[in-house]
């Protein structure tokens, strides 16, 4: 065998290698710290924990979302939403009136909702070039929003979400503006052809049987709602169970430091807020993170915000939290909502694929001044 060969072969397997050297360096330092027996231990009953306590939790609360946001689309909440709303758009975001259908439908569904829009030909006729690519960031930053919004209702802090939901407007605003002003270098500013006939019923889904009682229409909707929110419900299981595993495993240490380790779920080798220490001179002051073991909560809605909600049961139950947090998270969650999951198929779907580091980069400041905005509207209330 020559030396090129060889060198081909290698780099064909490069991807195994890396594969490789990553598990054996993860599972290698967790194991060295816990022992083997109780690190699978620990992983078993931590996912079958985050399914049980927090997953059907999280479903429930998507089922009901789910089925207010299919009432709110059968009896025109969302259209009279849409034409109270609208005129805002251009001053806030630059963007036509039409966009704000954008965020109700992602607000009360997930980010993916946006694409059945931008799909549309008459909708996009609204739209200057540039701002088509905007739309990713838009819908993006109010993906999940009622359903992370009544989750944190539910944990008792109806104010921080409220204050959440400002700060990820916030967020969004600073992400689009971007995202405009980067990609208007690269597609321009022409306006897209084609005829001005959106029709906001059809795009909604909406056919109503005008026959139909106000019962039947009811029920119905209510029903097919609450199915969306089971399959909503469904999807998040494997982020939930994978990434907040190990988000956990890198946070918690043990349940009892005089016992050990002991298999337990929720323990862990406490790595994240180790880090999260090293970097609390610049986290108290953006975040006002009380505690450094917050910081998994941002990082893991950087995946999945259904994951990261995951967090927030145990986080309250240690005392690792509090209102402020929560204004954080809510502001974080919404504006993020798993965005390095989505953003790359959102964008192709779009036909911007060269588009999807700007993207990224622009959504990643707006995330981050969501949660800086939250944090310090907290700070302004409780002055007053």
């Amino acid at each position: 065998m020559t030396f090129s060969s060889l060198k081909k072969k290698t780099f064909a397997y490069t991807d195994s290698i890396v594969f490789i050297a990553l598990i054996s360096l993860f599972f290698g330092y967790i194991g060295s710290q816990m022992g083997i027996g109780y690190m699978f231990s620990t992983i078993m009953n931590t996912a079958y924990k985050l399914l049980m306590d927090t997953v059907f939790y999280i479903m429930a609360i998507a089922v009901l979302a789910g089925a207010f946001g299919r009432l709110a689309t059968e009896f025109k909440l969302v259209q009279l939403l849409n034409m109270l709303f609208a005129p805002l758009m251009k001053p806030l975001y630059n963007l036509p009136g039409v966009s704000f259908l954008g965020i109700i439908t992602t607000y009360l569904s997930d980010n993916p909702a946006i694409i059945s829009l931008a799909k549309d030909k008459s909708y996009l006729s609204y739209f200057k070039r540039n701002e088509v690519p905007c739309l990713c960031n838009l819908g993006t930053a109010f993906g999940m929003g009622l359903i992370v919004t009544t989750f944190m209702i539910g944990q008792g802090y109806f104010k921080e979400a409220l204050i959440g939901n400002i700060g990820a407007l916030i967020g969004s605003i600073v992400s689009v503006r971007l995202m405009a002003y980067r990609s208007k270098k690269i597609l321009g500013e022409n306006k897209i052809e084609g005829d001005r006939d959106f029709d906001l019923e059809e795009i909604l889904n909406t056919a109503e049987d005008e026959k139909a009682s106000f019962f039947e229409r009811f029920l119905t909707a209510f029903l097919e709602g609450g199915k969306m929110g089971v399959d909503i419900g469904l999807s998040i299981i494997p982020g939930v169970l994978i990434i907040c595993t190990i988000i956990m495993i890198l946070t918690f240490g043990p349940i009892d430091a005089t016992e050990g380790y002991q298999g337990l779920a929720y323990e862990g080798v406490g790595l994240l807020p180790l880090i999260g220490e090293k970097l609390s001179p610049i986290l108290t002051p953006l975040f006002g993170f009380k505690n450094p073991e917050a910081i998994a909560f941002p990082i893991t809605a950087l995946g999945a915000v259904g994951a990261a909600l995951s967090l927030i049961p145990s986080f309250i139950e240690n005392n690792v939290i509090g209102g402020n947090e929560i204004a954080v998270f809510t502001a974080m969650g919404m504006c993020w909502s798993g965005f390095l999951s989505t953003h790359v198929a959102m964008l192709d779907t779009l036909g911007h694929r060269n588009l999807i580091s700007k993207a990224i980069t622009s959504h990643l400041v707006g995330g981050i001044v969501a949660g800086i905005s939250a944090h310090y509207l907290v700070l302004l209330i409780n002055i007053f």
